[in-house]
């Protein structure tokens, strides 16, 4: 064997064993590997805080914010600008925090959202479904369907991402929002809903669209809902009943949507940083 041809395959061996040890920190070997290190079960956590910060309040001011996938750098200034304010109780991602549903995506934006000083709470989006997105987030953020109580208010965050099921599971999941409406109702006297795909758009069911909108209706007091997805900041009366649906902007226009929210009114502004 010519001498340049064996100096070229021990190269390739001595390459390839040294991916073989570094390859942790290098690659994931399979591109849905749910090896999860860090914290886990965050909205758990996070929502003790919320609800124990918030108790007494009559007012509170959240920011929603969405749609991060690959926006590292912009997430990582938005938790700065956050930090830098002392005026803020929570924060609510509305989803897609992975573009492909990959572990290592959820750990990255994990370890940059758990830098900020508020709590704060995540949904899932379409993207996160992908793969085996769902499993990844549900260990390290929760449940996909989930619910709160800040001061008097109930937040009430679903899963609204039926495209990605295929239509095979239950998007959006009534079971959970009828037990809802009677789970701590003596806590609370107005009810927010978010989620990540507001009706009508590509990922909702759309089939039962009205039937939820009503079904939100009988919620107590219900002020407004909440979604991202669209990348854009939105305001929508979708159903032509003075109940507004408002959307966030994605990370990458480096804004967010801040709520003030009292018993009697509510207001909102879109912020830059």
């Amino acid at each position: 064997m010519p001498e340049l041809i064996k100096k070229y395959i021990t190269k390739i061996i001595f390459c390839t064993e040294i991916l073989l040890l570094s390859g942790c920190e290098l690659i994931e070997y399979h591109p849905y590997d749910t090896h999860i290190h860090g914290d886990k079960e965050i909205n758990y956590t996070q929502i003790e805080k919320i609800e124990n910060s918030c108790s007494s309040k009559e007012s509170i001011r959240f920011i929603l914010m969405g749609d991060s996938q690959r926006c590292y750098d912009e997430t990582e200034d938005f938790v700065d600008h956050v930090n830098s304010r002392n005026d803020i109780d929570f924060v609510i991602h509305g989803g897609d925090v992975s573009d492909f549903g990959l572990t290592r995506e959820f750990i990255w934006a994990r370890d940059i959202m758990n830098k900020l000083n508020v709590p704060y709470v995540t949904l899932i989006g379409n993207h996160d479904v992908l793969g085996n997105g769902k499993a990844v987030f549900e260990e390290i953020f929760g449940t996909d369907n989930f619910s709160f109580i800040a001061g008097k208010t109930k937040f009430v965050c679903l899963n609204t991402n039926a495209l990605e099921y295929d239509y095979s599971h239950p998007v959006p999941d009534f079971n959970f929002l009828n037990s809802e409406m009677t789970t701590r109702q003596d806590e609370y006297t107005q009810t927010v809903v978010v989620m990540h795909a507001k009706p009508y758009c590509d990922q909702f069911n759309n089939n039962v669209a009205e039937y939820f909108h009503y079904t939100l209706k009988n919620f107590k007091n219900l002020r407004f809902c909440l979604h991202a997805h669209e990348h854009n900041t939105k305001e929508t009366d979708i159903f032509e009943d003075g109940t507004i649906y408002y959307g966030c902007p994605s990370m990458d226009k480096r804004s967010y949507l801040l709520f003030t929210l009292t018993q009697n009114e509510y207001g909102y502004e879109e912020v830059f940083f």
